[in-house]
């Protein structure tokens, strides 16, 4: 069996993992980071790997996953522990459940304790072992659904009752090792080899660790893959709280309609998309319903005529405010509708200049001048 391809991202020393099959190419993505996501497709690409599962170990504190993202963008299944309560993952795993991809199989491990949705996978001789079980460390338990006595378990009596010559790859280490054995780990690892239960418990009662820098933005986003609809990290469910599906870059909104899965709906006025500039391929149609007017009939009529069934609808405006309202009328349309974040021209910075914080024509993306 090949080894997995390790990754990591320095800001919160996360390992990322990518198993996959020498013969198919099929690859899984274990605990992926939004940061990096320009990487992991990059490392797909290099190895010529399909990638058909992102995967979860649990829902994390420090970072922001990006299963949702390389969903959309590479064609994976999302799958996350059932107990984590990340709801938009495809697949939620018990213990014991398996994930095939290629010839190869990787098998579910509930292991509680740093959260209660924790898992371990198995995959041969190998097990990714999350935040469960770290180097010569374990996971936190002070937080999150988090117990002693169930991370004290689930090391001792699921992890370590695993052959000695397992190679174990943490979720996280911040001394630079990047893996050890189950049978080093059982020998000395000093959170845990030789306590008893009382004793690994005042242990982990006693660490007083701060609190996770990220946890107020990661944990709401991951419950939802990492798929947040606006700036600030609010996660976006099947349909997002303020109505519609969500919010996306305007590379990820071009990369839909480059591959055909979406059609790109240009909501400016003719005035505005001849001064400013024209999105080729765009399919004009200006909102026209401010707060206070009827509904427009011929926006519905055109709407429902551009987007066929089984395809989303991504919407653009000046600067990202008419196209949400635009998303809003689509989705109770039945169209599964996202606006597109700063909008053709971008949100106005600081002095009210246009065009400073991003926005579709800043990105390097298709348009032309009227």
């Amino acid at each position: 069996m090949n080894q997995p391809i390790q990754l990591f991202d320095p800001a919160s020393s996360t390992y990322t993992y990518l198993a996959f099959d020498e013969a198919t190419r099929d690859a899984v993505i274990i605990d992926p980071v939004d940061e990096q996501l320009n990487r992991d497709l990059a490392v797909l690409k290099e190895n010529n790997l399909k990638l058909v599962w992102t995967i979860e170990t649990h829902a994390h504190a420090d970072h922001i996953t990006s299963a949702g993202l390389l969903a959309e963008h590479a064609g994976a299944k999302t799958a996350a522990p059932e107990g984590c309560g990340i709801g938009t993952a495809a697949v939620q795993l018990r213990h014991g459940d398996v994930l095939r991809f290629g010839g190869q199989e990787l098998k579910a491990l509930h292991t509680p304790g740093h959260t209660a949705g924790s898992m371990c996978y198995l995959w041969g001789e190998h097990v990714f072992t999350g935040d469960t079980l770290l180097i010569n460390g374990c996971g936190r338990t002070d937080f999150q659904s988090g117990s002693a006595a169930d991370l004290y378990r689930s090391l001792t009596e699921a992890l370590f009752a695993l052959p000695d010559n397992t190679t174990v790859w943490p979720g996280h280490d911040y001394q630079g090792r990047t893996h050890s054995s189950i049978g080093a780990e059982k020998l000395g690892n000093a959170r845990v080899t030789g306590r008893t239960l009382a004793e690994f418990t005042e242990i982990m009662a006693q660490l007083n660790l701060p609190k996770p820098r990220r946890i107020d933005e990661a944990v709401p986003a991951n419950l939802s893959s990492g798929l947040r609809h606006d700036a600030g990290g609010e996660p976006a469910g099947p349909v997002a709280a303020q109505g519609y599906a969500g919010d996306v870059s305007p590379e990820l909104a071009f990369e839909w309609c480059k591959r055909g899965d979406a059609v790109l709906i240009d909501v400016r006025t003719d005035a505005e998309r001849e001064w400013v500039g024209f999105v080729p391929g765009a399919v004009p149609l200006a909102w026209k319903n401010w707060p206070g007017m009827a509904m427009n009939p011929s926006f519905d009529q055109g709407l429902k005529a551009a987007v066929p069934p089984g395809k989303k609808a991504v919407l653009l405006c000046r600067s990202g405010v008419r196209s949400i309202a635009a998303a809003k009328r689509a989705t109770e349309l039945g169209i599964k509708a996202y606006n597109i974040l700063e909008g053709f021209e971008g949100d106005p910075d600081e002095t009210g200049q246009r065009g400073k914080r991003g926005g579709w024509r800043l990105r390097g993306l298709p348009w032309r001048q009227g």
